[in-house]
């Protein structure tokens, strides 16, 4: 087994001789890291390119080893594929499910039970144009129950059963992932991008996590609750990322190469979330990953591709398109109209701050009192609260993701919708697609007063939704709220150019009878600035927007509102969501966008300090089997120096805590076997057996296992260039030295402590090795 450190295997088998030669067999699971541990990315991509440079020079041997190295160079490639396509195949199931399961909770279809609302009523030859979502086979459960249709009664008896259906899911979802997948919870993008950065969380990508992410995710969505699934599906295509990669040894036994998986199955994640394949890609490059060299790229847009294809196939919305909110507006915008769209990025900023600070604030709440232990109570309370505020109002009743779809919708001449209650104008004679702007009707200020206690409501119960124990997403809601407070704006903005178009703003682009103001622009607007507040995503986000909704001639509206949102969010904090819940949760996550500006040294964040015993060592060639044996037992260090001698402290090289294990657990093996290795053996780390007396016990060569190359720098570093090395090489830890004697150790947990605390923050609060 070689590790690619310095020393190479020929010189090895002649300095060792027969000395303990089982110890050149490989090592079981040497290459694993212990849970809730970073990995070491530059031992990784040693051990990959060695693996490389072996297979390499093994093809040129024979052809079936030829062959080998091209499955094995093709083996990123079908990984790719199979993620594409599982991700893709359970975005559709889940969409399909979600559709039929919110519809379950007002009605059943006599024909089929299995049908949403909807495909009832396509399958109808009852269905008249102005009434399309009434068909006599679909029935509310009222009218199905007491065979009375309107009423009261009637009225009373569906909202009783929509709060019972809504109980009834959120309470299997809950349950469900307490009992069986704990880490099912929440969005998961936080846990990913720590993961990504380097981070061991066993289980987080397991197979369990995936099934029961996949069906509490239906679950909770269809309960009515302010979430949404685009979150989760990351987290879901991560898993599946994580099950192809245990199938080729390349991924399963490298950490850093499962990372860049990992950053391509976030791709695909995003890709069926929207129907945005491109978007998903710069989603993973600008939000999640944090190594992302070039061959990921490619790999992320073919595993998005795939994604999408296998989506499209399955056709989960019935309209032949990828995308959930489709629109085609037929006017352009114009420039004076920037003003409401920065507008509305401010807007999008300061929703931003107000909810990653209430929900953070709350969240920190639920895991410091009484209240993070009863997570079931906690899911069922909420879900109760909002499905008896949620169906009055019609805004709220139905799913989030209708709700944004007509919000983006423009007012044809076909729309039945209340927003589209406008007085007509009875001597118009126009093609259907141009209708001009129309004073609003008692439809649409009664539409406004609806939409205005929606915000409101969807405001308020997201900041106590996110967070909870069961899969939730932060794009829909979000959206939502931009696109109701967008539509608002529009809506009015229509109003003021067709009452006041002789003013000098619309004088010059809208003339009378002329189409200028579209308010589902501004809808779409809005969901940006929201989603970029909280998010704090920009160029993902942009691209996002337009796959989504098929509007590329609006581009320049929807970045000034993304930029706007971003700066205006900045101004009160820099940290994303998924950043703070980071922090929240302690995770060790060495940020890239983070500049550390203090000037200190690396003298003063090395351990030991003053006050400490002295750094725990091994010695070249003078300590026995029975004092690394003591000093694993009673330190719990993942490493240890080896010097030359205690007194001169000259470093030589470092040893892994697991790997020591390892070997001294196997040398005790072979201790039945072989003669010689007892608890008094030397271990020496040097190229040739030291000089020892005839009647010493036989000595234990552990060069193989001790990395000749630890990084070290000087005691007069300043931090700020440690904490770059830190972060650009992925370091676990690094040596502090002067002029080649060790002094102190600093590892990553040792970087966050002091940058925690330069910051004014509890040093104590990074909570995981």
């Amino acid at each position: 087994f070689d590790f690619g450190f310095a020393a190479t295997p020929t010189e090895e088998m002649n300095g060792a001789g027969n000395l303990m030669d089982f110890l050149d067999e490989p090592f079981p699971d040497v290459s694993t890291y212990e849970d809730f541990h970073t990995i070491d990315w530059l031992r990784e991509k040693s051990r990959d390119t060695d693996r490389h440079r072996k297979i390499t020079s093994k093809s040129k041997e024979s052809l079936w080893e030829l062959i080998k190295s091209l499955l094995d160079a093709w083996s990123g490639w079908v990984v790719m594929l199979l993620i594409g396509l599982l991700s893709g195949t359970l975005a559709g199931v889940i969409d399909l499910a979600v559709d039929w399961m919110t519809d379950l909770k007002e009605g059943v279809c006599l024909s089929a039970f299995w049908y949403s609302h909807e495909q009832c009523c396509w399958t109808s030859n009852e269905t008249t144009f102005d009434d399309r979502d009434k068909c006599p086979q679909w029935q509310k459960w009222a009218e199905l129950m007491t065979g009375h249709a309107e009423g009261a009664g009637a009225y009373v008896l569906n909202y009783f059963l929509y709060i019972l259906w809504a109980l009834l899911f959120s309470f299997l979802a809950v349950s469900l992932v307490r009992v069986f997948a704990p880490y099912a919870c929440g969005s998961g993008i936080p846990e990913i991008k720590t993961i990504l950065s380097g981070f061991i969380i066993r289980g987080y990508l397991g197979k369990w996590t995936l099934l029961i992410k996949t069906v509490t995710l239906v679950l909770a969505v269809s309960s009515g609750l302010s979430l949404g699934k685009e979150g989760p599906l990351v987290h879901v295509a991560c898993c599946c990322g994580n099950l192809f990669c245990s199938l080729f040894s390349k991924y399963s036994k490298n950490e850093g190469k499962r990372r860049e998986v990992l950053s391509a199955a976030a791709a695909a994640g995003v890709s069926v979330a929207f129907g945005a394949p491109i978007g998903g890609v710069l989603f993973s490059l600008e939000e999640v990953s944090y190594y992302f060299p070039l061959k990921t790229l490619w790999r992320s847009f073919f595993a998005a591709l795939v994604a999408a294809f296998t989506l499209r196939s399955i056709n989960p919305f019935g309209n032949s398109r990828l995308v959930l909110f489709y629109v085609e507006y037929h006017t352009p915008w114009y420039m004076a109209e920037l003003v409401p769209f920065i507008l509305l990025g401010v807007f999008g900023g300061l929703w931003g701050t107000l909810f990653i600070r209430a929900n953070i604030a709350w969240c920190r709440r639920r895991k410091t009192t009484q209240l993070g232990k009863y997570p079931v109570l906690e899911v069922i309370a909420v879900t109760g609260i909002t499905a008896l505020l949620a169906y009055p109002n019609p805004y709220t009743r139905r799913s989030t993701s209708e709700l944004i779809s007509e919000l983006f919708n423009d007012c044809g001449a076909l729309e039945s919708s209340q927003l589209c209650d406008y007085v007509n104008n009875p001597n118009m004679s126009r093609p259907v697609d141009d209708i001009p702007d129309r004073p609003a009707g008692p439809g649409v200020y009664n539409a406004l007063w609806q939409l205005t206690l929606a915000l409101i409501f969807k405001i308020v119960i997201t900041i106590f939704t996110f967070g909870m124990k069961i899969p939730s997403g932060l794009f829909i809601p979000s959206m939502a709220v931009g696109a109701i407070a967008g539509r608002i704006v529009g809506i009015a903005v229509e109003q003021m150019a067709y009452h006041h178009h002789d003013w000098i703003i619309f004088k010059n682009w809208c003339r009378p009878g002329a189409d200028c103001v579209t308010p589902g622009l501004y809808a779409m607007v809005g969901a940006a600035a929201c989603l970029g507040g909280v998010t704090r995503m920009t160029v993902s986000l942009v691209v996002i927007m337009f796959e989504l909704t098929g509007g590329l001639e609006y581009i320049v509206p929807l970045m000034a509102a993304a930029v706007t949102s971003k700066w205006v969010a900045d101004a009160f904090g820099k940290e994303g969501i998924y950043e703070s819940h980071i922090l929240l949760n302690g995770y060790p996550y060495l940020d890239v966008r983070d500049e550390f500006t203090h000037r200190t040294l690396a003298t003063d964040v090395m351990r030991p300090r003053r006050n400490d015993p002295p750094l725990a060592v091994l010695t070249q060639d003078s300590t026995t089997v029975e004092d690394v044996e003591t000093l694993i037992k009673d330190t719990d260090y993942n490493g240890f120096p080896v010097v030359v001698s205690r007194e001169s402290e000259r470093l030589i090289g470092f040893v892994q805590r697991r790997d020591l294990t390892l070997a001294i657990s196997k040398s005790t093996n072979a201790r039945q076997k072989q003669d010689g290795v007892v608890s008094s053996s030397v271990v020496y780390f040097t190229e040739d057996a030291p000089q020892l007396p005839a009647s010493n016990p036989q000595p234990l060569k552990l060069r193989r296992i001790l990395n000749l190359s630890p990084f070290t720098v000087t005691d007069h570093t300043p931090m700020e260039t440690v904490v770059d090395i830190f972060r650009k090489l992925g370091l676990r830890q690094c040596l502090v030295t002067r002029s080649g004697r060790l002094l102190g150790i600093i590892t990553k947990k040792d970087v966050l402590r002091h940058m925690a605390q330069m910051m004014n923050q509890d040093p104590e609060s990074i909570m995981f090795n």
